[in-house]
């Protein structure tokens, strides 16, 4: 357990060097003009950062989808995923523990929306908040949570811990990152989890 977490803290410092390094690219675009970031916000067009805000979250969870089930393709797997399922009990240390190659796929979809979609500066923020906090929620250990949470109804729709801890043990169910509908439209999702829904949490 502790050398899993070793390294998970390792390749997390790996992916937060490429983070920064796309973070640097981000900044240098947007001073060039090449970004659609604005900071000012007509107050009639208040009701655009919410739709913004889930407009980039449904991208996001399909980008990370379908990258996700790539990356697991034997040809792809040693170079760009097997780092991140070291730990076949993820931790919160394994929440960004991408191999490099990973973590740039994945920062390079942040830096394209910026320069297609426009997003107050609000939403950014609160688009990479949501990543963070997400991605650390759904790698805590599944004891050390109330046993419903969050896995009532919402979890029929929403990932959480139960969800992504069924890939770590079982790498060919639950790609996604937010939502279960592409498990569910390419039929990835377990069916155990699925049926657990309805009287309890899985228990993994």
């Amino acid at each position: 357990m502790r050398d899993g977490i070793q390294h998970d803290i390792r390749l997390s410092v790996l992916s937060a060097a490429v983070f920064a390094l796309a973070a640097a690219a981000l900044l240098w675009l947007q001073n060039h003009g090449m970004t659609r970031i604005y900071t000012g916000a007509d107050p009639n067009n208040w009701w655009y950062l919410g739709v913004s805000y889930l407009a980039v979250l449904i991208l996001q969870d399909t980008a990370f989808y379908f990258t996700h089930r790539l990356f697991h393709h034997r040809a792809l797997y040693a170079l760009f995923h097997r780092g991140h399922h070291r730990s076949r009990r993820p931790t919160p240390w394994t929440s960004f523990a991408f191999d490099p190659p990973e973590a740039l796929v994945q920062s390079l979809f942040l830096v394209g929306v910026v320069t297609l979609l426009p997003l107050h500066v609000i939403t950014l923020l609160a688009v990479l908040s949501t990543m963070t906090i997400w991605a650390i929620v759904n790698h805590l250990d599944l004891d050390e949570l109330p046993r419903r949470f969050p896995h009532h109804w919402l979890g029929r729709w929403v990932i959480g811990p139960a969800h992504h801890a069924l890939h770590h043990h079982r790498p060919s169910v639950h790609f996604g990152l937010y939502f279960t509908f592409w498990d569910r439209v390419c039929s990835t999702e377990d069916t155990s989890y699925s049926t657990g829904l309805n009287a309890s949490p899985v228990i993994i």
